[in-house]
């Protein structure tokens, strides 16, 4: 399933239902004054938060959507229907901008019901123009338009941890592993196509993936998502001990900074990965030489799901002193 995060929709609210022109028929009176009742109001829109991401994928082929018109009014003062109000979910974490007016919404909790366009106002049916002088009046009004825009539609995650480091480093099997994530894995260096979120005792991890050098000026996938590392409470920067520990820590750190130099700032936990690899002298030498650049550190296998587990662990107690 593609991973899809920018979208351009054309959203209307309801259009109010029309008031109407009626006669009352009663017994021995063919015209007993107006009795056309007023429009229903149009439906509304609202925007709904979700933790399903791919909730985007619903719009990809269907870019008007339109809340329900409101129903004309009836004989005998019968107030017309109003119209259903339509309810779009989006991701939490998702941006959504009126390109005509520049108004910004942006969806923050799971759950979350925010009106977006209000549905137009029904028109009046021919009884609100009886008067003195005119006892049988002809005359009503149609409903008002809905409001309607074009808005650009972009998500940005929302996560407590953004793993973050060059592909094949691990990311993705260690939130398989910490969490109830699924995402695809390889034995062979290839990088993750979409992030891929996870569930960590009520904390959410996203692996952000595609970042390699370059990324801040759009080689490759990383530069498509560096934007949602802004985003992440927490960064978690996992490195391979196969390669160049601190050419590869500085390396990200590079592009982050290119990007967005607030990225610098976040809180930032370094994981050393596949110590299997290594023997327990070049385990220490590298651990040493990251500490020089940053205090906080684990260490783990990806074959050792105990460690895993107490990295994870680690994890969650750094959040919940965060609070």
């Amino acid at each position: 399933m593609a991973f899809i995060d920018e979208l351009k929709l054309h959203i209307s609210a309801g259009k109010g239902g029309d008031g109407v022109v009626r006669l009352r028929h009663e017994k021995g009176k063919d015209h007993a004054g107006p009795s056309g009742g007023d429009g229903g109001r149009g439906g509304d829109v609202y925007v709904a938060g979700s933790r399903e991401m791919h909730s985007f994928v619903q719009y990809k082929n269907k870019k008007l959507f339109f809340a329900e018109k409101g129903g004309d009014g009836g004989k005998n003062s019968l107030h017309g229907k109003n119209g259903d109000s339509l309810i779009l979910s989006f991701p939490v974490g998702t941006v959504i901008k009126n390109l005509e007016t520049g108004e910004e919404i942006s969806i923050e909790k799971e759950g979350e019901k925010m009106l977006l366009l209000k549905g137009g106002g029904g028109g009046l049916g021919n009884e609100h123009f009886k008067s003195s002088t005119n006892q049988t009046p002809k005359e009503s009004t149609p409903g008002k338009p809905g409001q309607e825009s074009d808005f650009f539609v972009e998500l940005r995650l929302f996560a407590d941890i953004g793993l973050i480091g060059f592909p094949n480093a691990g990311k993705t099997s260690f939130l398989n592993v910490i969490t109830n994530a699924k995402g695809l894995v390889g034995a062979y260096k290839f990088t993750t196509l979409e992030p891929n979120l996870g569930n960590l005792h009520g904390f959410i991890v996203a692996d952000i993936p595609g970042l390699i050098e370059g990324s801040s000026k759009g080689k490759g996938l990383g530069h498509a998502f560096l934007r949602h590392i802004r985003r992440t409470k927490m960064l978690a920067h996992l490195i391979s001990l196969e390669d160049d520990v601190v050419k590869a820590y500085k390396a990200i750190r590079k592009e982050l900074g290119n990007y967005d130099k607030e990225l610098l700032e976040k809180d930032e936990v370094v994981i050393l990965t596949k110590k299997d690899m290594v023997d327990d002298k070049k385990l220490i030498s590298n651990i040493e030489k990251i500490k020089k650049l940053n205090p906080k550190i684990f260490s783990l296998s990806l074959y050792d799901d105990d460690s895993i587990k107490e990295v994870g662990d680690g994890l969650v107690k750094l959040l919940r002193k965060q609070g």
